[in-house]
């Protein structure tokens, strides 16, 4: 039987590990297009089911641009950019722009609640916090945000969609709010995830979850309120609260959290339409 030295043995094997390495990347490259592709279509299927309008990976590009009349892109005054397509706006980086302008209002509301916590940090290895230059970088980061808007007409009838983003038990969650003209009530709502417990908060992505949210109001004398997910459930004559997944209570409580945060950040967007 053939032996072989050690330093032949790993001259093989590293040159085995860079081809094969090169080989994934090579397959990675060609593929990345067509999954690009198949995560745009996903999200033209989503949008248009927000909206109550089924379809098909083979139709979804042919009625998206059917009854999808426009999309843009506007900033956290309402206004419109200019430049930005929004279906290529990437939510998971926007809603970590709204984690971290919350992170420094918590270090405002630290210094404001915890005077002795704040002198503290004069002699520890920490710089004190200085409120204005906090509240500056919030600005910049809320100034920076890109929040995707899509118009539909369907019947005659103008809705209006907005993208979520959020956090679930295990991993993100994610969907499409869709409202009626008057910027208030819900006219239809999807949402979906990926490391969910089935049967349990994976139950976020199901119709009879979803369909709750149909006729629902986000202002409450003339306040942003947003909806409710609760638990032990709700009435039938509840505007604003819809009833959450039997033991799936952190995933139900990720889907109201993530409304709110989400689309607070169209608020002044709401006004104007409103107006």
């Amino acid at each position: 039987m053939k032996s072989f030295s050690n330093t032949y043995i790993f001259i093989f094997s590293a040159v085995m590990v860079i081809l094969v390495a090169a080989l994934l990347s090579v397959v990675a490259q060609k593929l990345k297009p067509l999954q690009d592709m198949n995560i745009k279509v996903e999200t033209m299927q989503n949008i248009l089911k927000s909206v109550h309008i089924e379809s098909s990976k083979k139709n979804a590009e042919d009625l998206f641009q059917k009854y999808i009349t426009e999309s843009y892109v506007i900033d956290s005054k309402g206004s419109k950019m200019e430049g930005v397509l929004a279906i290529e706006v990437d939510l998971k980086k926007e809603v970590a722009k709204i984690d971290k302008a919350g992170k420094l209002e918590s270090l405002i509301r630290e210094r404001r609640v915890s005077p002795f916590k704040s002198f503290l940090s004069g002699f520890i290895k920490s710089k004190a916090v200085d409120g204005s230059t906090i509240r500056s970088q919030i600005d910049e980061i809320n100034g920076s945000r890109k929040l995707p808007v899509y118009v539909c007409v369907n019947k005659g009838n103008t809705y209006y969609i907005f993208p979520l983003r959020g956090k679930g038990l295990w991993g993100p969650i994610w969907g499409f709010i869709s409202l009626e003209s008057d910027m208030n009530t819900v006219y239809g709502a999807v949402f979906d995830h990926k490391t969910e417990t089935p049967g349990l908060g994976a139950e976020i992505n199901q119709d009879w979850f979803q369909e709750d949210f149909s006729g629902k109001k986000l202002f409450k004398d003339g306040v942003f309120h947003s909806i409710q997910v609760v638990k032990g459930g709700t009435d039938d004559s509840d505007l604003y609260g819809v009833d959450a997944i039997s033991g799936g209570t952190i995933t139900s409580k990720g889907v109201e959290a993530m409304l709110y945060d989400c689309l607070i950040s169209y608020e002044p967007f709401f006004e104007n339409k409103r107006n």
